[in-house]
């Protein structure tokens, strides 16, 4: 058993090996989805429509282009969907793979995109991907098919990375509320992340989503790097 944040990752051959016994993960993710993903998103798409109104017509009014960007990422059971941000870069320099990764003071991204990625507010169409259900509220964020950790795709590097996929990608998960976000340069820094979806995905609980949530308040939208 090896140690992610304080979640413990069961190994086995040194492969995370199933839930432990006793926990049904089906029924807990249909409840979570009843009573977390369906109200919150619904409520929050509601509560922040003149915002998401406002970032929009911002975008359209700075640069030339469509406020919404659209990016195929791989979801629940290794499926893809089309994952909707807020457009941050220049419409000619966006990379509908996603395997292009923004890195600090990358000169696609515009003046607004710069403020909405250190905020990420450029996250917040993803709501609508929750309610329909492509994501939920906590889970692992969702990466594109083919993504690289210092010129190694994923899933080389990390021969267990479909493990991550047993549930469906969130809005934020267990490596980024610890701080695991951003471009990965190292192969470590990748396993880390991987390690710390496999964690959560082992460790998942109603409760263990709420302090995702609390975690993610305090350090992405107060004090993200943006990156």
């Amino acid at each position: 058993m090896a140690w992610q944040s304080g979640l413990p990752l069961w190994l086995s051959g040194g492969i995370p090996s199933v839930r432990p016994a006793g926990r049904c993960l089906g029924l807990q993710l249909w409840l979570k989805r009843l009573l977390i993903d369906i109200p919150l998103s619904a409520m929050a798409l509601i509560v922040l429509s003149p915002l998401l109104i406002g970032l929009a017509v911002a975008i359209r009014l700075t640069s030339k282009g469509p406020a919404l960007f659209r990016q195929p990422r791989v979801g629940l059971g290794g499926s893809d969907f089309m994952m909707l941000k807020f457009r941050t870069m220049r419409i000619e320099a966006c990379d509908a793979t996603g395997l292009a990764q923004v890195v600090a003071d990358d000169d696609r991204v515009t003046p607004v995109g710069r403020f909405l990625r250190a905020t990420s507010l450029d996250e917040l169409p993803q709501l609508w991907n929750v309610l329909v259900g492509d994501m939920a509220i906590v889970g692992p964020r969702p990466m594109v098919r083919g993504q690289c950790a210092a010129g190694v795709e994923y899933r080389k590097a990390v021969p267990y990375y479909d493990y991550r996929h047993r549930v469906r990608p969130g809005l934020s998960g267990w490596a980024q509320a610890n701080g695991l976000r951003g471009p990965t340069t190292e192969i470590k820094s990748a396993k880390d992340r991987i390690d710390h979806d496999c964690a959560y995905v082992q460790n998942f609980s109603l409760a263990l989503d709420v302090r995702i949530i609390i975690l993610t308040i305090a350090r992405e939208f107060l004090t993200g790097s943006g990156v």
